[in-house]
């Protein structure tokens, strides 16, 4: 298979896809291994992922080189890199932590004479499918905390972004006794991953979750599904307009606008809506392509060219039914990437695609409201419900809002703190996903199975107890 370069637009890197014998091969050499990984306990788990985060940032410098190529991207590669370190090496802490708390027994049951104790063993195969817009973190998001908790871990990134594969390869050479591999290819190579996985996660769009889902319930194991956004952001009357505005361009359109978490809807109270829009376009009129020295500027490229094409479409649909662009609007092709500087609109309505459809890039429409209560009903109707913002004149004013919006997660006076703060639980709403969150706490339970174990101390009931004895 080939992968695309997005800056150049050229297919210069080349892989080969694994067959499905390749995948079953590797998830049982996973399954063999993965009896020794659990018995080494908790503590003998979190010292080897350790290891393997100094592994990783020892070869962070080939690493991000690779995936600066896969996404364009430079400085935000090395963010993310650093954010995979710091993952592992926060479940290595966290995890044993956990194990201590989990309830074990005996304890009595309302049943007079029994009592129960719990026992807890990991699924054995996690099997990890992953999309292309974070490649490095979005590969292990999951794959580090099921680790921790005894599983070994399968993941076929995305045949968009392979580039990173081969120096993790060169890692885990280096530690055999880790569980984790990768599997390369695309929808067929997933495919073949569910069927030999005892719990799949996938991260990716909406329409291609309902299908793993699928996929998975026919095979009676767990889906966790990360999927779609469309994540909106009210503005109170109170705050800020400036402070407001520099927060809203940031936490829309870092990375191009390529995540899930991107703010793409935004709601402005008409007492401050002319100030917030006025620095808002001047914000994003500030920020520059980083075309072309790609060590210069704020955006890159979109990393998929029909994703290009996508967001041009919803940007021409919306000045079609009405709305203005204040500036940006035009996906550009330089030197064989596309890019799009950020693009504001105005006079945008409920019925046109970028209020309705998820973007994945660095648009941002702006609805001005008189009313803070429909405000929030707008807000909330969407079939997603991943993570939302509130901006106010003060934190408590903030939380009273966020309390009322429909999503797994609320940044207070901030936007998109999901991509910064792995510890706070957030449970998608609606098309959004399915499952456990794979933040906070159950990012590793949930990979855990209960065994009860109910032991008799008195007498066993003897068959007469269950005998006929007439009326």
């Amino acid at each position: 298979m080939k992968a695309r370069n997005p800056r150049t637009g050229e297919d210069d890197y080349e892989f080969d896809a694994s067959t499905s014998s390749q995948v079953a091969a590797e998830a049982a050499r996973l399954r063999a291994m993965q009896g020794e990984w659990k018995a080494r306990g908790a503590e003998g788990r979190a010292a080897i992922l350790l290891r393997f985060a100094d592994a990783v940032e020892s070869a962070t410098g080939e690493i991000v080189a690779a995936l600066s190529v896969d996404t364009g991207r430079n400085t935000v590669s090395g963010i993310e890199v650093q954010g995979f370190i710091a993952n592992i090496r926060r479940w290595a802490a966290r995890g044993p932590e956990l194990f201590d708390t989990l309830e074990r027994g005996p304890k009595a049951s309302a049943v007079p004479g029994v009592e129960i104790t719990t026992g807890y063993s990991a699924y054995p195969l996690l099997g990890v499918i992953a999309p292309w817009n974070f490649p490095v973190i979005l590969s292990h998001i999951d794959a580090v905390p099921a680790l921790m908790a005894g599983s070994a871990a399968l993941v076929k990134p995305s045949e968009v972004t392979p580039r990173f594969v081969e120096p993790m390869r060169a890692v885990l050479e280096g530690m055999p006794e880790l569980p984790l591999a990768y599997v390369m290819g695309g929808p067929e190579v997933g495919q073949a991953l569910i069927e030999q996985a005892d719990y799949v996660c996938f991260t990716g769009s909406t329409a291609t979750g309902r299908k793993v889902a699928e996929a998975a319930a026919r095979r009676l194991i767990p889906a966790n599904l990360e999927l779609g956004g469309k994540d909106p952001m009210i503005v109170t009357a109170s705050a800020d307009p400036e402070w407001a505005a520099k927060i809203a361009l940031r936490a829309s359109v870092v990375a191009t606008g390529q995540a899930c978490q991107s703010i793409e809807r935004v709601y402005v109270a008409r007492e401050i809506a002319e100030p917030f829009m006025a620095a808002l376009v001047a914000g994003a009129e500030r920020i520059e392509l980083t075309y072309p020295d790609p060590a210069q500027g704020h955006l890159g490229p979109f990393i998929l060219a029909a994703q290009a094409e996508k967001v041009q479409a919803q940007i021409d649909d919306a000045r079609s039914k009405g709305a203005r662009v204040l500036t940006g609007g035009e996906v550009e092709y330089l030197g064989g990437g596309h890019y799009l500087r950020p693009t504001v609109l105005a006079d945008v309505t409920p019925q046109m695609d970028v209020m309705r459809e998820e973007t994945f890039g660095p648009v941002i429409p702006v609805t001005v409201f008189n009313d803070l209560d429909d405000a929030i009903r707008q807000a909330n109707h969407t079939p997603y419900g991943l993570s939302a913002a509130v901006l106010a004149g003060s934190l408590d004013e903030a939380a009273v809002i966020g309390t009322r919006l429909e999503a797994g997660a609320i940044s207070l006076q901030d936007g998109a703190l999901t991509s910064m703060v792995g510890d706070a639980t957030n449970t998608s709403r609606g098309a959004s996903g399915l499952g456990p969150s794979r933040m906070g706490d159950s990012g590793m339970l949930r990979f855990l199975r209960e065994q009860a174990l109910i032991r008799q101390t008195g007498q066993p009931l003897p068959i007469d107890a269950f005998a006929e004895r007439g009326a």
